[in-house]
This record gives C-alpha cells, sequence and structure tokens, in this order.
C-alpha cells in the first residue's frame, strides 16, 4: 500500500514537471518567433514606429506573437491615418496595438479620438468603445473625480511595464505585446465577407492579463479593422498613485 503510494505521487509529481516543462517550452518558442521575425520601422516626423511578429490572417499558428512601439502617441488625425495606412493596419497586430492609441486621444479630444476610432475600428464596433468611454473619461454628479470607476489611464492599463502599484507608468519607448489567442480564425458570418483572427494584447492592468482583441480583414482589402475589443476598455485595477499621462 506505501509503495502503491509512494509510486503513485512519483509519477504524479513527474506530470507536474512534465507539464511546467512544456509550459516553459511554450514560452521560449512564443519568444524565439518575435525575436526571429523582421522588425519594420515607419517614422512621422520625431515619432517612431516599430512593429515585428509573426501573427497573420493567412494561417492560425497558436505560437505566434507581435511586438509594437511607439515613442509618442499619434499628435493629429493626420499622423494617426499615416501609421495606420501605410504601417501598422497592415498586420493584425499592428492594428490591435493602436486601440490603445486611438483610446488615448479620444481622452485627449473626443472628436479627433472618434476620427481615429471610425478609422480603425469595423463601423459595428465604434459607438460600443465610445459610449463606454465617455463614462470612464469624464466625471459626473454619477461618478465624481474620486470615483475609481473614472479610468482615464485605462489606454496604459496594457502598455508594458504600466501596473497599479507604478501608477500605470509604462516603459519607453511604449510596447503593446500580443500573442495568438487559442481560437483560431473564422470567417465572418452575416455582417460581410472576411476573416475574423484573435488576439491577446496582454496588460498588468487586470488579473486576467490576456486581453482579447478581435481583428477583421474584408475580402478586397489590404488594411485590417478592430472587430470587437471590450476587454480593452473593461474596469481595470485602481490607480495607486497620480497618472502622469502619455507622451
Amino acid at each position: 500500500m506505501i509503495l502503491l503510494s509512494l509510486l503513485g505521487f512519483q509519477q504524479a509529481d513527474a506530470q507536474g514537471a512534465n507539464n511546467r516543462n512544456k509550459t516553459t517550452q511554450k514560452r521560449k518558442n512564443i519568444n524565439t518567433n518575435l525575436q526571429n521575425s523582421n522588425k519594420m520601422t515607419f517614422n512621422y516626423g520625431q515619432h517612431t514606429y516599430t512593429m515585428r511578429g509573426t501573427l497573420s490572417m493567412e494561417s492560425y499558428d497558436p505560437q505566434a506573437s507581435g511586438e509594437v512601439t511607439f515613442t509618442h502617441v499619434p499628435t493629429d488625425f493626420a499622423e494617426f491615418e499615416a501609421v495606420y495606412t501605410q504601417f501598422l493596419g497592415k498586420t493584425p497586430h499592428g492594428t490591435a496595438a493602436m486601440m490603445p492609441m486611438a483610446m488615448e486621444l479620444y481622452g485627449r479630444d473626443r472628436a479627433l479620438g472618434l476620427q481615429c476610432l471610425k478609422l480603425i475600428c469595423y463601423p459595428s464596433n465604434v459607438n460600443s468603445v465610445t459610449s463606454i468611454l465617455d463614462t470612464k473619461y469624464k466625471a459626473s454628479s454619477q461618478s465624481p473625480d474620486n470615483d475609481p470607476y473614472v479610468q482615464r489611464y485605462l489606454p496604459a492599463a496594457v502598455l508594458k511595464g504600466a501596473t497599479p502599484d507604478n501608477a500605470y507608468r509604462p516603459q519607453e519607448p511604449y510596447t503593446v505585446e500580443m500573442k495568438a489567442s487559442v481560437n483560431s480564425h473564422k470567417q465572418m458570418q452575416f455582417m460581410g465577407d472576411g476573416t475574423v483572427m484573435y488576439i491577446y494584447v496582454m496588460g498588468k492592468g487586470w488579473d486576467t492579463e490576456q486581453r482579447q482583441v478581435d481583428i477583421v480583414r474584408q475580402s478586397g482589402s489590404e488594411l485590417h479593422q478592430v472587430f470587437n475589443c471590450p476587454s480593452l476598455y473593461t474596469q481595470c485595477k485602481i490607480i495607486k498613485g497620480k497618472w502622469s499621462g502619455l507622451k
């Protein structure tokens, strides 16, 4: 009886170690994919954007990943449009990384932010985003300044290095890290003709750090759009300190 119990414990321990090794190897594979991918750069004035990754609409790869860096949030719509149409909008991970930029611009200027959201989002997604941001960005009699529901710092919650403990101050250049969702690509139904893929945008602002963003590319288009992204604007962890904003 004791021998059988010991053998069972050893087998369970070995299985646990095997699972941990598989997880570690998977993370190594993701990092290797990212490191081996070509890094591309786009400059607009004094602002620099870089992109690399293996996420693709062409086929589903569970180990695919992506990374986008930017020195500044775009200054105006002209810059935002150029970055999207000439660079980041040409990949699914580049497009996903533009959502925190658009959300930040919406916080600075509603009209400007709305232009940007309409540019990169599938039409049905725009109102879903703005209806929530309007309540989370502006204090009112129902949500005064000291109400934790008001979270102007929300765009920073998915930037690398930003945590509630450091008042959501990200490392620079700002970095958005992404990886493939466990859900494979699907074809659009009822609303158009195209392919939808699912990406995890990583962020320390929530207990669940994998924030799913659905990206669509319609047939005949080289540009991608944000199809759905509620996990980017849901309530994040309350900030500790005062947010210093983004450049």
